[in-house]
């Protein structure tokens, strides 16, 4: 069986593509191990089953669109790269990890795995997106990245981010300080996100003029919220009452992301979960769009998705443990 041949275009360096010290060429040895795989100058030559040197093929020229597009790789590119190719051979991760959503500082957000691309497709297509999935897939970042890109191009007026306090304000009144040092723990993460895109300087402006406003979500009922980009983050924690609360919020010109995992609500006394319940309600409604993450989504550090992954089988089996299925008696 000849080897096939993949030229890498005479702009581009096999530097760039095999990484320095040959780092990136080791990932994919190491993906795919059946494959003889040499390179000659500018020229990588392939041999082993069909199938596989097709994909290892495809890959490669998903990699050379991303240095084509101005973007350099590095190893956790290459790492999402294989793995989106190895799930679903239809998939392109080079548009995936070229979509550019906002830029600040130097520094560029896009999504790094299929389902974040679905994530943020979903958001420019419906005017309510639900992003669900486990801590560090990103769901709430992509959120607040499109809703900075859609103040900036004037898609809307203001930004609205919001988070249920578990106790859902009724326990503030306790807690010592100004109402702004009550709430801040709840909202800390969001500001922690905005000063990621957002320049520091310009923060306290936009917080005082209105066009960024940062409030718990018992702060919300009772407003018409226009010409804004709505996010309400940790939504497992919110009830079935308060979810219609804020879903009914809605105004015109104006979109809503409610972002939450499901697996870890908060609230006491066994409460039902708003974002469970909606799901079942909303599901079937055009212009609503409910996005599934999974720990493949999370972007941390990588033991982060092993750790999501371990908790969801262990979950899964104590689930079995304590509630057994019974055989029919014959």
């Amino acid at each position: 069986m000849d080897p096939r041949v993949i030229k890498l275009p005479a702009a581009f360096s096999m530097v760039a593509l095999v990484g320095p010290n040959d780092s990136y060429f080791r990932i994919l040895e190491n993906r795919f191990p059946d494959l003889a795989i040499t390179i000659r100058g500018n020229e990588i030559y392939v041999k082993g089953e069909s199938d596989q040197v097709k994909q290892f093929s495809d890959l490669v020229e998903e990699l050379i669109a991303i240095l084509r597009g101005g973007q350099n790789l590095n190893e956790d590119m290459v790492m999402r790269s294989v793995s989106m190719v190895k799930q679903d051979p239809t998939q392109h991760p080079a548009e995936v990890l070229t979509l550019n959503i906002l830029s600040n500082r130097g520094k560029t957000i896009r999504p790094k795995t299929v389902n974040q691309k679905k994530y943020v497709d979903a958001i420019d297509l419906n005017t309510i997106t639900f992003g669900i999935g486990p801590a560090g897939s990103g769901k709430t970042y992509l959120a607040m990245a499109k809703a900075i890109q859609a103040l900036q191009s004037k898609q809307v007026n203001r930004i609205i981010l919001t988070r249920p306090a578990v106790e859902a304000g009724e326990h503030l009144g306790f807690l010592p300080g100004s109402l702004n040092e009550k709430i801040d723990p709840y909202l800390r993460p969001l500001f922690d996100a905005l000063h990621d895109m957002i320049d520091q300087d310009a923060i306290p402006r936009l917080m005082s003029t209105g066009v960024i406003e940062v409030a718990p979500l018992a702060y919300m009922r009772g407003r018409t919220l226009n010409d804004a980009f709505i996010i309400l983050d940790e939504a497992q924690n919110t009830t079935p009452e308060q979810m219609k609360m804020f879903l009914t919020r809605l105004g015109f010109g104006s979109k809503m992301i409610i972002t939450g995992d499901t697996t870890q609500v908060d609230l006491p006394n066994h409460a039902k979960s708003g974002l469970k319940v909606v799901q079942d309600i909303l599901i079937d409604i055009p212009d609503i769009s409910f996005i599934h993450l999974t720990a493949e989504d999370v972007v941390r550090n990588r033991l982060v998705g092993d750790i999501v992954t371990a908790y969801g089988a262990w979950d899964e089996n104590l689930a079995k443990t304590t509630f057994p299925i019974r055989s029919e008696k014959r």
